[in-house]
């Protein structure tokens, strides 16, 4: 298959274009040398390359920013899903775009609705996530009025080497590491006390290409584990492996207003449509999160 990838820089499209790769698809990546809500350069990009498959991943994601910048956010998130399947359309109508939304559609929940699923309401909690619904909306409005074939997912929180030290794992591993150097004895942390929902990146982008094939258009799908995991245990194991002198400091300034206390989806839809499950367990990852971030410091 010829594949698109939108955002291709990001931390999930290197994983998913090597995946898409090593399973003999060709593979095309644009980013922010292509504005995806500039109508003429995305009708460009697909009249030159005529993907079979579109997998749009450009996006403003950072939650805090988006209440600064909400109308940035609408433009990337939402014009740009538009302008994206507006040209796989008129360039190659019978083409498949995987549009990657995100579980926060889902919102603020209890322990009770747990394991969410795809038939839960949708009710965004910050602009990001509101974006994400206008995106999924303008994703149903096509294949209604035009019968394009277009499949969304809904990942839950991944983790996997090459992830932005600005995400709670690799900043924590990377705090810890940076003790070990300078002799620390303590760190400061958020909120560990929190539970969610983690999957392996590689896990992620191999259901993104299961999807493509497989998911029934207009649908969307979870992208879980199916389990939830406090990041307490997760911090303690990795206190345990790289600095067992270190203690963990709450510092009050770095907790947020509004902490869901367990996030945990259902991958049962998924698994139906295309068989995907889990391969890669949580230690698997933690520990190639580890490696990849302490060779990145050695070179």
């Amino acid at each position: 298959m010829r594949a698109l990838v939108t955002g291709s820089n990001g931390f999930v499209a290197h994983h998913l274009i090597r995946h898409l790769r090593d399973s003999g698809d060709e593979v095309y990546g644009i980013d922010r040398e292509r504005d995806v809500t500039d109508e003429v350069s995305m009708r460009q990009v697909f009249e030159w390359f005529h993907p079979d498959v579109t997998y749009h991943l450009a996006a403003l994601t950072h939650v805090g920013e988006s209440w600064d910048h909400a109308d940035e956010f609408t433009r990337v998130n939402v014009v740009g899903t538009q302008r994206v399947l507006d040209a796989a359309f008129e360039a190659v109508p019978t083409s498949t775009t995987v549009v990657v939304s995100t579980s926060e559609v889902y919102g603020i929940v209890r322990a009770e609705d747990q394991p969410l699923r795809e038939t839960f309401r949708v009710a965004p909690a910050n602009p990001y996530s509101a974006s994400k619904v206008e995106a999924e909306h303008v994703a149903r409005d096509v294949v209604r009025l035009r019968g394009q074939r277009v499949v969304i997912a809904r990942p839950f929180n991944h983790l996997g080497p090459g992830q932005s030290p600005t995400f709670v794992v690799p900043a924590l591993v990377t705090r810890l590491l940076d003790a070990v150097e300078h002799g620390d004895s303590e760190i400061f942390v958020g909120d560990l006390s929190t539970s969610r929902d983690f999957s392996d990146v590689r896990d992620v982008v191999r259901a993104y290409r299961l999807l493509a094939t497989l998911g029934v258009s207009g649908e969307a799908y979870n992208v879980a584990s199916g389990h939830d995991v406090a990041l307490t245990d997760i911090a303690a194991q990795l206190v345990e492996r790289l600095a067992p002198h270190v203690a963990l400091v709450v510092d009050p300034s770095l907790l947020r207003p509004v902490e869901i206390p367990v996030f945990r989806g259902s991958f049962e839809k998924l698994h139906q449509a295309t068989g995907w499950s889990p391969e890669i367990s949580l230690r698997q990852t933690l520990d190639d999160v580890v490696s990849d971030l302490v060779t990145r410091r050695e070179k």
